[in-house]
């Protein structure tokens, strides 16, 4: 492989700044503002689970009345739909397979998931798939199988996957605190994609140009999901973590000497991020 195989289509200097902007803009700005709005919003779940699981105290009359109350629902409610729904045992979500950065194994009950928090599970596997692609290159770059590598690009790359990282355990604080297993898999949807374009990648832009369907897949997944989502401590956490996507695949976008921004098919940039990539709870 030539050392032309792996150019990078700015300089070393250049991806350098961009990193270091990126980096300082999260810490001054978007990872305090992800952290304070996952945490009020983890705190409002951890305080309706208290709610939910206090004992409740009757005294003797509004016992049997509710007993016999109940004993006559019971009746009806063995025969419905509601009754075979509550002993139904969990639906076995998929597993995907492993990435070289790391197992991708499902763990908790996240096919169960409905609402704001199936959004951050979604949300916490997409950003498990990053970390683990950015990992994957990162290892397969240190054992010499990407040729020569620009030291900007392994500082770029440990930064972004750092920043994933950080998104990831805010979804999961969440996830946590409403009395949930944290997401420690990858995508399930996605995952087999990523396996097989990661065994094609050869070199560094080979690497980088993954790297950026990804931050596209992602941007566009919290870009939908401000829709769908219903708590405004919700929508925040998705509106502090989209800028930093974005950031990422611009930068990717100068790095792979492309137009910085989603174009068709035929090269034609697009005014709006569009959400062709966007995945769905479920997808």
């Amino acid at each position: 492989m030539s050392a032309k195989d792996n150019d990078i289509q700015i300089s070393e200097s250049q991806l350098q700044a961009m990193t270091a902007d990126l980096d300082g803009l999260n810490n001054d700005q978007c990872y305090p503002a992800m952290t304070a709005a996952a945490q009020s919003w983890a705190q409002d779940l951890a305080d309706q689970r208290r709610q939910d699981e206090r004992p409740r105290h009757f005294s003797r009359r509004s016992f049997l009345f509710g007993a016999g109350g109940a004993i006559a629902g019971g009746l009806v409610l063995a025969s419905s739909p509601l009754a075979a729904a509550a002993t139904r045992p969990l639906a076995a979500a998929r597993a995907p397979g492993k990435l070289t950065g790391g197992p991708a194994k499902l763990t908790g009950d996240a096919a169960e998931l409905t609402g704001d928090l199936a959004i951050a599970a979604l949300a916490a596997s997409l950003e498990n798939l990053a970390v683990f692609a950015y990992t994957a290159g990162l290892n397969a770059a240190k054992a010499g199988k990407l040729g020569a590598v620009p030291p900007a690009v392994p500082t770029f790359v440990t930064t972004a996957r750092g920043q994933h990282t950080q998104h990831a355990a805010a979804w999961n604080s969440v996830l946590t605190a409403a009395g949930h297993k944290a997401v420690t898999y990858t995508d399930p949807a996605l995952t087999p994609m990523v396996e097989k374009d990661f065994a094609a990648v050869k070199n560094i832009p080979d690497l980088l140009d993954l790297a950026l369907t990804l931050e596209n897949v992602a941007a566009q997944t919290y870009q939908g999901g401000a829709d769908a989502l219903k708590s405004k401590k919700a929508i925040a956490v998705a509106a502090s973590i989209q800028p930093v996507e974005m950031q990422h695949a611009a930068i990717l976008y100068f790095v792979l000497g492309k137009y910085p921004g989603i174009q068709t098919a035929s090269g034609t940039p697009l005014a709006f991020n569009p959400l062709t990539l966007a995945q769905k709870p479920g997808s």
